[in-house]
């Protein structure tokens, strides 16, 4: 089966990365990544990959020219290899370029073909759902095997002001080289979303390992061969490289311990309440520092914002010898206000309305 990942826009390339290293054949295609799996790579693609926004797995096409044309196919169709009657389910239509333009009436004989030929009832609010793309006038059904967008790790219940999703937050570490075998710090960490994530990275740990997926309610769904692979046991380390946050907001730091308690990455991280001028560097050796900072239009007035980022990158510069530093951020007046040596920003990156870009730093 065709496997696609779809891709916060601009972070495609590293979602590939990522894919590949854990050895899917994935290619950047338009909206995200593609590869060929069975059922087993669609579980642990879910299971494993960081990146990705949802799984969507692709389970038969054909031509359609005119209306009777898709509700005679569509009657015709194997549902029964992919869907349970007793499972509720959502069908969402695209068309583009097609003589079925309407998407409305596609959706209507797709429904009325599930209902007549599986005994499916059709739900507007059904976890399970089921994607249809007309497209120069070859229809593809889709299902959506995660169900919650995949930045939902299954942990995090407290988030703070214009939060980051752990789906982004991977790749910018990813793009950062971040590897698991050095410290990270944010010094403006929210409910926590650069720390945690890194200190999954760092021990080994499946970022859906705390969640439930669409996936389970398919028919083609083991679940002695699922409990198998969700309960493979993590690499055996031990924290000896924390990660560190911190933050002004008391309220913060309460939102990031418990969702590090929930994680079960106490052990591995630190978080204290302290403004930027208090920051101290922890022990050892040389790591990263993540930074999602206040910008522009994501948080209001922009003036004191550039007073902040200078004192931020005074700060980093006089006592972080030999870190490197990533910053995301919508302003490059911003960026260049830190006076940090940054390489060329990456791609813009879709977020929250905003086009931001990663920045990188070489070694302070």
């Amino acid at each position: 089966m065709e496997i696609f990942l779809v891709a916060t826009p601009g972070l495609e390339e590293p979602l590939a990365e990522e894919a590949r290293s854990l050895g899917f054949d994935a290619q950047v295609v338009p909206g995200g990544v593609q590869f060929h799996g069975g059922w087993p790579e669609v579980w642990r693609a879910n299971l494993q990959i960081r990146g990705a926004t949802r799984v969507l797995v692709r389970i038969g096409a054909f031509r359609a020219m005119h209306l009777a044309q898709l509700d005679k196919r569509a009657r015709r169709f194997p549902w029964a290899d992919f869907l349970r009657p007793d499972v509720p389910l959502k069908v969402e239509t695209v068309s583009r370029k097609s003589k079925i333009y309407h998407a409305g009436a596609a959706t209507q004989r797709v429904e009325a073909a599930l209902k007549d030929s599986l005994g499916v009832t059709i739900a507007p609010d059904a976890e399970m759902v089921l994607k249809v793309r007309i497209e120069d006038d070859l229809c593809t059904f889709s299902i959506d095997s995660s169900g919650d967008s995949l930045h939902r790790r299954g942990y995090k219940e407290a988030v703070g002001k214009a939060p980051m999703r752990e789906t982004m937050a991977a790749m910018f570490l990813r793009q950062c080289g971040y590897d698991g075998r050095m410290p990270v710090l944010d010094p403006m960490c929210g409910s926590g979303t650069f720390v945690l994530e890194a200190a999954e990275i760092a021990a080994g740990l499946n970022p859906g390992r705390a969640r439930h997926f669409a996936f389970e309610q398919l028919a083609s769904f083991d679940p002695a061969a699922w409990q198998q692979m969700r309960s493979t046991p993590a690499p055996a380390v031990s924290p000896e490289i924390r990660h560190f946050g911190s933050d002004r907001d008391q309220g913060a730091i309460r939102m990031s311990l418990a969702n590090a308690e929930r994680a079960g990455l106490s052990d591995w991280t630190r978080f204290d309440c302290r403004p930027i001028s208090d920051l101290e560097r922890p022990e050892g050796p040389p790591g990263l520092i993540m930074i999602n900072p206040p910008y522009g239009a994501r948080i209001g007035n922009k003036g004191p914002l550039f007073g902040l980022h200078a004192a931020m990158g005074e700060v980093l510069r006089e006592r972080f010898g030999g870190w490197r530093v990533g910053l995301v951020t919508s302003e490059v007046p911003l960026a260049r206000a830190t006076g940090l040596p940054f390489e060329d920003p990456g791609p813009y990156v879709a977020h929250g309305g905003l086009k931001v870009r990663l920045y990188r730093s070489r070694p302070l």
